[in-house]
């Protein structure tokens, strides 16, 4: 170790100091720094204290002492870009990536800055136009910010030393400008993605020989995919879901023998998977789904031996999948053929991917039962094969059971008519530990809810609507402590709600566990009232909800429901509930969807419910409500749909008001013959008539009353003259 002396140590700072000294960055540089308006909002402030501007952090100077990079992602910066930036003509490396800077790029900025060659602006709040790129740029990303209007292709065209571009994430629109590869050679990326691009995607990329990714998806683009793209042999990504491309896939895509990643879901795309498909050796990804895609599954595709992704859902797609040999594929991961119109038994061979962690085979005309090789799959993670023709339940849940790995099953739309296992030991105290989700809904089972249910403690999710379900509601349900959304519409239960169930613990308390894991592959909820189907990637994105709707539930909503804070939908409608609404239904402040229409309950509507400030769905159509819908609400912008079949309800949104219904107490009409009923008055008739001979007819009949009746006048008659003389007496 070299030892330095206290005087060796003092001269070699001392010479450090000389040499600083004498090469401190430029003063232009160090104004033009000083001057920029994120040096002053920076959170935590930038260390920019030093004499010497190249020690300043995030800056580096080049041997010159010109300032070269300035280097700053992720630093909280704040303000806007200064146009003294444009006075550092040395500038070879810029990147705010990841801050907060606002605001329109200055005109001129780059036009001084000819060896600047990348620009990293991305994840900021950037906008307005971009023009006066230096033709000395190789790297752009301007990602993920808000500029708009069009790329003009003179911005691309002058860049000849381009090698990779991202726009991503903007609002640009108008069409994608012109490929740049008839001018720069090395133009490895190009990503247009989430942005309102519209028009054809140009030609021009067979000309890009070192065009590795392309992205252009999440856009508005029509017509076919260019012939020529199929020239770009270096591609080794194709990205262009979700927007309105349309034709065939072309036999020639087997010409890119380098593809990895081809990814068109979401478009137009029609006829049949190329043959030889199989050619693309390296292909991982392969994600056609909804598409308009026909035939069969090529034979050759077994040759994909690298592919880890396979998504074809929502084509159409057909023939015998049982024939299919997926046991080359082995290493699958990923597996999603779902809402085809593929037959046959469920593939034997798919159980020789021994990697896979997802499968979904759902809506499809698949026969047969699940066979026990299922659990050859030691990391199976996502399950569904629902409204498919599959038989024997029981079977069914004794083998998935085993499946320690599994957190969503669904089998929904199977097992016809079949009777729901009761066994209480068909699942263990281990079996489906994992299990997140399960969905046996469509299934018309019958039975009840067996006891097994109870030993599910990670569930979050259980969907038995539409079944033939008979019994009560059971109260161990309560016992299920992650358990925040149940689907129990469209059966035969009876009985009361449980006011136990009214103390599930995710529902009562925020601290309860929520399990924010990304799943394998998407779920799909709806239709919506509005036709919508929401896809999720998160089981945590759906709302807590109790829908219980159409059953034969009686007796009154629980008090205790006020107890679910968190809860956001409660459909209790197409019940036999009775008595009042409980005011206690106010306290759910997080509810979005209340229904409790026909039911039979009565009294008045809460005024209290008017804190519900999320409700965006509300009914409590035909039952026996009565009195005005509370006035200056948000109870009152809903439709008068939602309390039809209440004759006694009054007030807006109603076409009649609440007077209306007060004087109608008094005159009721007669429904057969249209003509009211005065009963008020027929009433006081009667009384008079009643008072008027309970006193007279004993007089006019009887001698004794009328004797006794005239004594008694003559006898108060004298007592009112001696009160009056004394009282006049007195006052003088």
């Amino acid at each position: 170790m070299l030892d330095l002396k206290p005087y060796h140590l003092l001269f070699t700072l001392l010479l450090f100091g000389i040499f600083s000294t004498n090469h401190a960055c430029n003063q232009i540089d160090r104004d033009s720094l000083s001057s920029l308006a994120f040096n002053r909002m920076s959170s935590p402030p930038l260390n920019w204290s030093s004499i010497d501007c190249c020690q300043w952090e995030g800056i580096y100077c080049d041997r010159k002492c010109r300032v070269n990079h300035i280097w700053l992602p992720s630093k909280g910066l704040s303000g806007s870009i200064s146009p003294y930036l444009g006075n550092l003509t040395h500038l070879s490396y810029l990147n705010l990536s990841h801050n907060s800077v606002l605001g329109p790029l200055p005109k001129g900025l780059f036009s001084s800055l000819n060896q600047l060659k990348v620009i990293d602006l991305s994840y900021n709040h950037l906008f307005g136009d971009i023009f006066g790129w230096p033709a000395s740029l190789q790297i752009v990303d301007i990602s993920s910010n808000q500029f708009s209007e069009t790329i003009q292709s003179s911005f691309i065209q002058r860049a000849w030393r381009l090698i990779e571009l991202n726009v991503s994430n903007n609002s640009f629109m108008g069409p994608i400008p012109s490929f740049p590869c008839f001018n720069s050679s090395f133009v490895s990326l190009l990503d247009f993605s989430h942005n309102h691009h519209s028009g054809q995607i140009p030609c021009g990329l067979g000309a890009c020989s070192k065009l590795k990714v392309f992205r252009a998806g999440f856009n508005s683009l029509s017509g076919l995919l260019p012939h020529d793209i199929y020239n770009a042999t270096g591609l080794d990504e194709i990205s262009l879901p979700f927007n309105n491309l349309s034709g065939p896939i072309s036999s020639d895509i087997v010409k890119l023998a380098k593809l990895t990643n081809l990814e068109l879901y979401g478009n137009k795309l029609s006829g049949n998977l190329p043959l030889d498909i199989g050619k693309l050796s390296k292909l991982k990804h392969l994600l056609l789904d909804e598409n308009s895609l026909t035939s069969s599954l090529p034979p050759s595709l077994v040759n994909c031996t690298n592919l880890t992704k396979l998504t074809l859902r929502s084509n159409f797609l057909e023939g015998n999948i049982s024939t299919f040999n997926f046991s080359s594929l082995h290493q699958l991961i990923v597996i999603d053929l779902g809402d085809n119109k593929f037959s046959g038994n469920l593939p034997i061979s798919l159980y020789s991917c021994k990697s896979l962690t997802a499968i979904r085979l759902s809506r499809n005309q698949l026969e047969g039962q699940i066979q026990p090789e299922v659990l050859q799959l030691k990391f199976l993670s996502f399950l569904s094969i629902s409204f498919n023709r599959l038989t024997n339940i029981t079977g069914a849940i004794k083998i998935l059971t085993r499946c320690k790995t599994l957190t969503i099953v669904i089998l929904g739309g199977n097992f016809l008519h079949e009777a729901m296992p009761s066994d209480d030991n068909i699942v263990d105290s281990d079996g489906f530990e994992n299990l997140r989700m399960f969905s046996l809904a469509a299934c018309q089972l019958t039975g009840q809810l067996p006891i097994w249910l109870s030993r599910l403690k990670k569930l979050e999710v259980l969907k038995l609507d539409s079944n033939h379900i008979t019994g009560s509601i059971p109260n161990w349900l309560s016992t299920l402590p992650r358990l925040f959304r149940l689907y129990l519409s469209n059966n035969l239960i009876s009985g009361e709600f449980p006011k136990e169930f009214c103390g599930l613990q995710t529902l009562v308390s925020p601290k309860a566990l929520v399990n924010h894991n990304h799943l394998d592959l998407p779920i799909f909820i709806g239709p919506s009232p509005f036709g919508q189907i929401v896809q999720l990637n998160f089981l945590s994105s759906l709302r807590p909800a109790i829908i219980v709707a159409n059953n034969n539930l009686s007796g009154n909503i629980p008090i205790e429901i006020g107890c679910l804070k968190l809860l956001s939908v409660l459909n209790f409608s197409h019940n036999i509930f009775s008595g009042s609404i409980p005011n206690q239904i106010s306290e759910l402040t997080n509810l979005e969807v209340l229904d409790l229409s026909a039911n039979q309950l009565s009294g008045e509507i809460p005024a209290s419910l008017s804190s519900l400030h999320f409700l965006n769905a509300f009914s409590v159509a035909n039952n026996n409500l009565h009195g005005p819908i509370p006035s200056g609400t948000q109870l009152q912008s809903f439709d008068a749909s939602a309390y039809e079949g209440n004759p006694e309800l009054c007030g807006p949104p109603l076409p009649h008001d609440c007077a209306h219904i007060v004087s109608n107490k008094g005159d009721i009409r007669d429904e057969d013959n249209g003509h009211k009923i005065p009963w008020f008055h027929i009433t006081v008739v009667l009384g008079f008539i009643t008072g008027f001979w309970g006193v007279c007819g004993p007089l006019a009949f009887s001698y004794k009353w009328r004797v006794a009746y005239f004594q008694f006048m003559d006898n108060l008659k004298g007592r009112c003259i001696i009160f009056f003389f004394k009282i006049a007496y007195w006052s003088f």
